[in-house]
Order: structure tokens, then sequence, then C-alpha cells
């Protein structure tokens, strides 16, 4: 990829995410959602980049080129999954349906207060994590994230009313694999995206929908250094107000040998890609990169590889 995603900066900003939520809380969630076709139409229009990568992706997946209309749906999607985070921040779940999918491997775990790391994707909306962990079982869940988009969350959670401001250990802060062997320690849930490299970011080459692509290492290396149950959890938008909500038991616990560290990380983050890649087929529109992930012919370069010391 010729940029990493730390560097590519988010379709909207706090002011365009707050006038989204404004006018969603205000007008309802029928009429939110009108107002999105013509906000998909001006980024089809406008944002080359964006239109080529989920072209591509699409084209991926299906396993053919993927139509103009194909490539709008997928942005309406997307587009979809960010008006309900303004009423999923306002605790409004009852306005979705929400159909859970393996509640007998998180269950458990939460009750135990072992501690989990759940590990997602940008599918969907991880943000129904919260309504599940935090309003159906009490449980705590710290979300793993980059300081700058931590803020801008909860600005737009406060300036809505929200209960509650989402708690985050910044990624990057020298402390926070410290802070978050504590949280985990103590019963709570580290929530962490696993699909997207950042700046300086230690990266394994995978297999992912039908050719090699990079995907960050220290997902896995932080499972490692925590010694506690790995779950993944995908929120799959399903159209109108249906959601599904997916976890899997992805380890019970994980344990790099020193000198086979690299093969096992290698093996670790091939069966990650492998249940993305699994998702990505069962609801096609839900992947929302907007970059190109598996490379460009213009592209200068990709991100560093970094091996991992045996």
């Amino acid at each position: 990829m010729s940029q990493t995603w730390q560097t590519h900066r988010e379709r909207g900003s706090v002011f365009s995410l707050k006038l989204i939520a404004w006018l969603s809380l205000t007008l309802g969630r029928p009429a939110g959602r009108l107002l999105l076709y013509p906000i998909c139409v001006y980024f089809m229009i406008f944002s080359r980049g964006g239109r080529r990568a989920s072209r591509q992706y699409l084209q991926r997946v299906f396993g053919r080129p993927a139509s103009l209309l194909e490539v709008f749906r997928h942005h309406y999607a997307f587009a979809s999954t960010l008006l309900d985070r303004a009423f999923l921040f306002a605790a409004r779940y009852h306005l979705f349906h929400l159909e859970k999918h393996g509640l007998e491997v998180i269950a458990p775990l939460i009750k135990e207060k072992r501690g989990i790391l759940l590990l997602g994707a940008h599918v969907g909306s991880f943000d129904l994590v919260r309504s599940f962990g935090e309003s159906s079982y009490g449980a705590v869940v710290n979300m793993m994230m980059y300081e700058d988009n931590a803020r801008m969350v909860n600005e737009v959670i406060a300036s809505r009313g929200g209960r509650e401001r989402m708690r985050v250990i910044p990624i990057g802060g020298i402390d926070a694999l410290l802070r978050a062997k504590e949280r985990a320690d103590q019963g709570e849930i580290i929530g962490m995206l696993a699909d997207r490299v950042m700046a300086n970011d230690r990266v394994v080459r995978v297999p992912f929908l039908g050719r090699e692509a990079v995907f960050p290492a220290g997902p896995i290396l932080l499972a490692n250094a925590l010694k506690v149950p790995v779950v993944l959890f995908f929120g799959l938008y399903m159209g109108g107000n249906r959601y599904q909500e997916h976890f899997e038991l992805f380890a019970d616990e994980i344990n790099l040998g020193r000198a086979s560290r690299p093969a096992e990380l290698q093996a670790w983050v091939t069966r990650y890609a492998s249940r993305l890649e699994h998702y990505c087929r069962l609801a096609p529109y839900n992947w929302f990169n907007f970059c190109a992930f598996w490379g460009a012919p213009q592209e200068e370069s990709a991100p560093p590889e970094v091996r991992t010391p045996a």
C-alpha cells in the first residue's frame, strides 16, 4: 500500500459527524437514511481513490468485475453504519433488530471475569459490542485506538448527550500495554480492530481474497502479552435496521514460542485473515476499506515488513 491507514485521513470530521448525528437524532432514522443517497453520490463522484478501492475489493470478493451499482451499494452500506453510530452512541438500541450468534462463546468468559481480547475489523459496526457488553452483561469494554480518533468519537458522544464516553486505551502510548494488561486482569474486555496497518507497525504478509496482503502483527503480539482468551467479533449490517453480531473463540490463550515466534505469528495472522475473508464473503458490502489494500501499479512502496525477533 502506498500509505498507512494512520496517514490516510478518514472521511469526515468532528463537525460533519456532529451534523450527521444531529440531523439523524432530530429528524429520525428514516429521514436520516434519505440524506445518505446524495452524500453517497457526492463521494462516488469526487472520491476517485475510494471508488477504485471499492471496485478492487468487490472484484476480489465476487470473482468478477464489480458494477457501478455494486460500488454504490458498498458506499451506501458504509454510510448507513455511520448514521447508525449516532443512535448507538445515544444508546437507542431498541431501534435495531440485533441477531446474535456465538453468545455461548463469550457470555461464560464475561461471567468468569477472565478478561477478553476482542479482535474485530472494519466490517459492519464494531460499536455494537457496547450494546452487548455494557447493556446486556454489564461488561466493561475498552477500545484500543489512536487518540485522535478516540477524541473525535467522544466529542460526538458528548455533543449528543451520550450517557458514557468510550473507554479508550490510546495506541502508541508508552503505557498502552500496561494499561491493557491491568484492565484485562480486572476481567474487562479489550477491543481492537486488527485489519489495518498503521505507521511503524510490524507486518505479516498472508493470503487474503486470492492475493497476498499486509496485516499488522500487533494484535497477535498483544494477545501473546495479555494471556487472556481471544474472541473474534463481527457486527454485520444486513440492511434496514438489521444487524448480525458474530462471536467466535479464536484462542483460549496465545503463547508464542521464542524460537518459533515468526512461524507461529504467520499462522495466527493467516487464520485471522481467513476468518475476515469468510465474513467478507458472507456480507460483501460490509468491509469498509477505501484504500488500495492490495496495492496498485502507481504506488511507490509498501509498508516495511519487520521480522519479529526470535
